[in-house]
């Protein structure tokens, strides 16, 4: 059943036989139930997985070797399985539109709500540009001469296609791009392990060796900067830095939480599926890195430094170039277009839908609320497509340059986006228990709690540090670089900025726990639409 979100529940009926009036916020959201299962597993992928895992790997690979890369990537992935926990829960006994940005409104301050919105939203929309510079950078792999406005208006008015008709439509889309980021981490994944058994045109069984330091030296874990093992030590930290703005998952699977059929079983399928996705693409996928190529490899280093277009500065193609394998550095580079326009094409739904949420909290124009006949907020995908005509920066400035500098934005909004998350979780667990709510109630209780989101213990301090961290090298002696310094920085004081403005503006204040209300209104709604549809 596609159930719309405007069925509004305006009273509920009372033990002593009274009414009360909910306030619901369905009112104003006119979204469409229609992302299905396979879907939201897929939409997940289509946001976490670009360029970064298979072709901006390989600079972090150099910098810190194959120990750092692979010891870095699966440590952070214990950080985003925290974030996952938390917001499963959440999300799922709640699932709404833009949920954790409404969260953060309704159980910690709405000016952390509003904040948080505009944050998210920033980190999204700027992601749209990178992917669409990214798309330009691959099509050189093969030609240069497809104008460069061409390829931005191409993507642009198909990005537009797919999500204004119909969400259905931007979900099978995401769906099939989806599944070709799936064939190709898989296939690299096994590329690795058939070659190096000697499964290649050379017969050459190459094993770990580009693990063992008595063949290469330097390695498993290579020097930055400076040497000894404080250039172990950087070199680690930069493969940290690169995996905290790879690695990412639980918040995109819960920005379709507003528009999933049936979510209350849905969801927790979704959120479960991460630690899959996890595992495989990133903790395998870094380790398959440091096997196929040497971290010292001219020639990797040498399309780094060169800004070979598209995936021939990937460590995958260098190393099929090294086996004499022909074709494939072909069929790489065609999935890794697919990839990015995949990615991309998530980033314009999410961004949209965070901007959706901020205007369903009175915290953005009410026009933005507005929803074509399919349920689709027009005038949030519309702003969120003209942020992206940021593209048009690489026109005037290599696309290197521009590249990182989305890097470094995003990569701060994310880590603060996580930090949020965990914190929201914290007064969530805590309401729940001042408010004498068991948690076995829930649709969906999550392990590990409350110490995944524990201030003390995990999420919030390692995304919190990460977030100072990652433009450190700026400070460095002959390092120092405006523009790096500002994306690197910039949302790190300008959230704390946007609360202080709200709450001051708005005089909003804390909430108390044994106050906060858990959408009791919009939760009576989901219950409704799954118990109709159940019986349908």
């Amino acid at each position: 059943m596609n159930e719309k979100n405007d069925n509004i529940v305006e009273f509920v009926g009372k033990e002593d036989g009274s009414q009360m009036q909910l306030k619901n916020s369905y009112e104003h959201d006119q979204t469409h139930r229609t992302l299905k299962n396979r879907h939201i597993q897929l939409i997940g992928i289509g946001g976490t997985i670009g360029t970064a895992l298979f072709v901006q790997i390989g600079a972090s690979l150099t910098k810190g070797g194959p120990g750092s890369l692979f010891l870095a990537f699966t440590i952070w992935c214990t950080f985003i399985m925290a974030v996952n926990n938390c917001l499963s829960e959440m999300v799922t006994w709640v699932p709404i539109s833009s949920p954790f940005v409404r969260f953060a409104d309704k159980y910690v301050d709405p000016a952390l709500g509003f904040s948080a919105g505009v944050n998210f939203f920033i980190f999204e929309a700027a992601l749209i540009p990178f992917e669409i510079v990214a798309f330009n950078v691959v099509l050189h792999f093969w030609t240069d001469k497809i104008p460069l406005i061409a390829v931005i208006f191409f993507v642009l008015v198909t990005y537009a296609l797919l999500n204004i008709f119909a969400v259905r439509y931007y979900g099978e889309s995401e769906f099939w791009l989806a599944i070709g980021k799936v064939i190709l981490a898989v296939g690299l994944i096994a590329f690795t392990f058939i070659t190096m058994v000697g499964g290649n045109p050379k017969r050459y069984v190459y094993g770990f060796r580009n693990w063992d330091p008595s063949k290469v030296e330097g390695t498993p874990f290579a020097e930055y900067i400076e040497t000894g093992s404080l250039g172990r030590f950087l070199g680690f930290l930069a493969c940290f830095i690169q995996a905290s703005f790879t690695i990412a998952g639980p918040d995109y699977v819960s920005m379709a939480a507003g528009e999933a059929e049936l979510p209350r079983s849905v969801m927790p399928k979704a959120f479960n599926s991460v630690f899959y996705r996890l595992t495989t693409f990133f903790v395998i996928g870094s380790l398959c890195v440091g096997i196929v190529v040497p971290y010292n490899d001219s020639n990797l280093i040498n399309a780094i430094s060169n800004a070979h277009p598209g995936a021939g500065a990937s460590p995958y193609v260098i190393a099929m170039q090294h086996l004499g394998i022909p074709v494939l550095p072909h069929i790489v580079n065609a999935l890794v277009l697919t990839a990015i326009y995949s990615a991309g094409n998530s980033y314009v739904f999410c961004a949209s839908r965070t901007l959706f949420g901020l205007a369903l909290e009175g915290k953005m124009p009410k026009f933005l609320r507005r929803c074509t006949g399919n349920g689709v907020p027009v005038y949030c995908v519309g702003i969120t497509l003209a942020i992206a005509l940021l593209a048009f920066l690489q026109v005037s400035n290599n696309s290197a340059v521009v590249l990182q500098w989305f890097v470094n934005l995003v990569t701060a909004s994310q880590l603060l986006n996580y930090a949020i998350i965990s914190f929201t979780y914290i007064r969530f667990y805590n309401a729940l228990k001042a408010q004498g709510i068991n948690r076995d109630l829930l649709p969906h209780k999550s392990f590990w709690q409350p110490f995944c989101g524990y201030v003390l213990y995990y999420a919030l301090t390692g995304t919190l540090i990460m977030a100072f961290v990652g433009g450190y090298t700026v400070f460095l002696p002959g390092r120092w670089d405006i523009p790096s310094f500002l994306f690197s920085y910039m949302m790190i004081f300008m959230v704390p900025v946007l609360f202080v403005f709200w709450k001051f503006w708005h005089k909003t204040s804390w909430h108390r726990l044994e106050n906060i209300s858990f959408f009791e209104a919009e939760r009576i709604t989901i219950d409704l639409y799954e118990e109709q549809s159940i019986m349908i």
